[in-house]
C-alpha cells in the first residue's frame, strides 16, 4: 500500500472507533511500525486532520470530520453494488428507492474508472418466490425505530388467533421470502418475532421505548437464542 493510501486508511481506522486507539493497534493494522505510525499521525495533523491524542495514550478523531468520498477496493465496490441491488430488488417503496440513489451518488461522486467498475461488477441477487408485501407497514415499523416509538399492531398467529400489541421494535429482519419484525413485546413482557405478512394493522404511538434502541437491540441479541416466537 503507498503512503497516502495508508493515511486514508488510518483516518477510516480512526473514524470507525469512538474510543481512543493506541499507536501498536493502528500500526499493526496498517502493518507498519509504531515508530512509522507516529510519523504518519503527525502528516495527517499537519494536513489538517482533526486528531486528538498523543503517544502512549491513544488517538481519537474529533467529531464532525468529513472524508470526500475514496476509492474503493474491489471488494468494497462488490459488496456495496450487491447490497444495493439486494435492498433495490425489495418491495420496501422508499427503502428500496433510496438503494438505488445511494448507488447512483456512489457512482456520480467517484472516477469513471470507478463508475465502470460498478457498471461491470457481474453481481446480481436472485430473488426467489418474493410475496406481496405492503411497503407502507415496513417504512412505518423503520419509522417507529428511528425515532425509537411503541408501535401498536394487529397481529394474527400461525393460528389464526388475533391480538393486539404494544411492541418496542428492536430490528428488521429481511429474510428472502418474509420479514420479521424483533421486538419487545409489552403484553408479554420478553422479547417476540413478529411476522409482516401476519400484521393487519400498524399505528405509531406517543409512548417513547422504555430502552434506548442501542440498549433494546443489544439485549435482544443476547437473548435471541432463547426468544421465543408468536
Amino acid at each position: 500500500m503507498t503512503k497516502t493510501g495508508r493515511l486514508f486508511a488510518i483516518i477510516d481506522g480512526l473514524r470507525r472507533r469512538r474510543r481512543p486507539v493506541t499507536a501498536e493497534v493502528l500500526a499493526e493494522e496498517q502493518g507498519v511500525s509504531v515508530r512509522t505510525l507516529y510519523r504518519d499521525i503527525q502528516a495527517l495533523i499537519a494536513l489538517g486532520a482533526p486528531i486528538e491524542g498523543e503517544a502512549g495514550v491513544g488517538y481519537v478523531l474529533r467529531p464532525g470530520f468529513f472524508l470526500p468520498p475514496l476509492m474503493f477496493t474491489a471488494d468494497e465496490l462488490e459488496a456495496l453494488v450487491l447490497g444495493a441491488r439486494w435492498v433495490e430488488g425489495r418491495q420496501d417503496g422508499s427503502l428500496s428507492r433510496a438503494a438505488g440513489l445511494a448507488l447512483a451518488k456512489i457512482a456520480a461522486a467517484s472516477p469513471d474508472e470507478l463508475k465502470q467498475r460498478i457498471d461491470e461488477a457481474g453481481l446480481w441477487p436472485v430473488n426467489s418466490q418474493w410475496r406481496e408485501t405492503d411497503a407502507r407497514l415496513l417504512a412505518t415499523v423503520r419509522e417507529a425505530m428511528r425515532a425509537e416509538k411503541t408501535l401498536h399492531i394487529a397481529y394474527a398467529d400461525e393460528g389464526g388467533r388475533a391480538s393486539e400489541r404494544a411492541i418496542w421494535p428492536a430490528a428488521l429482519a429481511y429474510f428472502e421470502e418474509k420479514q420479521v419484525i424483533a421486538a419487545w413485546c409489552l403484553l408479554r413482557q420478553d422479547f417476540r418475532s413478529f411476522r409482516i405478512d401476519r400484521v393487519t394493522a400498524a399505528r405509531i404511538g406517543e409512548e417513547g421505548i422504555g430502552r434506548r434502541r442501542a440498549v433494546l437491540m443489544a439485549d435482544w441479541w443476547r437473548q435471541s437464542g432463547h426468544a421465543a416466537a408468536s
